[in-house]
């Protein structure tokens, strides 16, 4: 006679959305030392379709440049390419450009940027 294990239930893709992002949040905002002005290019493995080479001094490039690393960077990549000063000024606009699990997860990690939506709002 076989033993049945009692069902577990899987997790949910949302669930598994978060905890992909969660898995590649620097320690801190600290720890955000990436280029704040000049070209930048994101290597193949996040910007994979599309735009590779950015102008962080170009406002609208600058946004999609912050959306796409915050997408697709690992934690490496995060620190490397991102910075602590311009994710907190970008993130009131940029928090309406990426995915919801991706803005859950940051603004439960680091309250400074939900902080900076309540007085943007």
């Amino acid at each position: 006679m076989a033993s049945q294990s009692s069902p577990t239930a899987a997790p949910s893709a949302t669930d598994v959305l978060r905890q992909r992002y969660a898995d590649r949040l620097p320690a801190s905002l600290d720890d955000l030392t990436g280029p704040t002005h000049g070209r930048v290019e994101l290597p193949l493995h996040i910007a994979w379709s599309g735009l590779r080479t950015y102008n962080l001094d170009q406002p609208r490039q600058r946004m999609s440049y912050y959306r796409t690393a915050l997408a697709e960077g690992q934690r490496d990549d995060l620190t490397a390419l991102l910075n602590k000063g311009m994710l907190v000024s970008l993130w009131p606009v940029l928090r309406t450009l990426v995915s919801r699990h991706i803005r859950e997860v940051w603004e439960a990690a680091f309250p400074a940027l939900a902080s900076r939506t309540s007085a943007a709002a």
